[in-house]
């Protein structure tokens, strides 16, 4: 299964780091073996209870070391990182985008903030929402 942020929500969070009342939560009724989410742009591979949980990352807005995190599907599923030149994408951005926070985002691809602070910003997120 595929969805965006949970089967149940396009909002709600799924961390590595998820207690497994609130997984069971939101992949109550889900029949699928392998739900692959996404949302936090936080890679991860987790298997929980009958669940394998996949999150790609993000190629364009990631937490940690810059670069692009994604997914090779099938068989299996093998999480990839990949190294691209980050000058070319920010200039890219600012160049081609209307957007009001172009340079703000183009920042980010240079340096986006740490996988910890990402992660203790949506463990707090989550506990929020609960």
């Amino acid at each position: 299964m595929f969805c965006h942020a949970t089967p149940r929500s396009d909002e709600e969070i799924i961390l590595a780091t998820s207690s497994q009342r609130h997984l069971d939560a939101a992949l109550a009724g889900v029949r699928e073996h392998t739900v692959i989410c996404g949302h936090t742009h936080m890679q991860f591979d987790r298997q929980a209870g009958r669940y394998r949980l996949v999150n790609a990352g993000s190629v364009g807005m990631p937490y940690g070391q810059p670069g692009a995190y994604w997914a090779l599907l099938g068989p299996g599923v093998s999480l990839r990182f990949t190294r691209y030149d980050l000058q070319a994408a920010a200039s890219e951005i600012r160049r081609t985008s209307r957007w009001h926070k172009a340079d703000s985002f183009a920042r980010q691809v240079l340096q986006p903030p740490s996988a910890d602070d990402a992660l203790a910003f949506f463990q707090r997120h989550q506990l929020e929402g609960a």
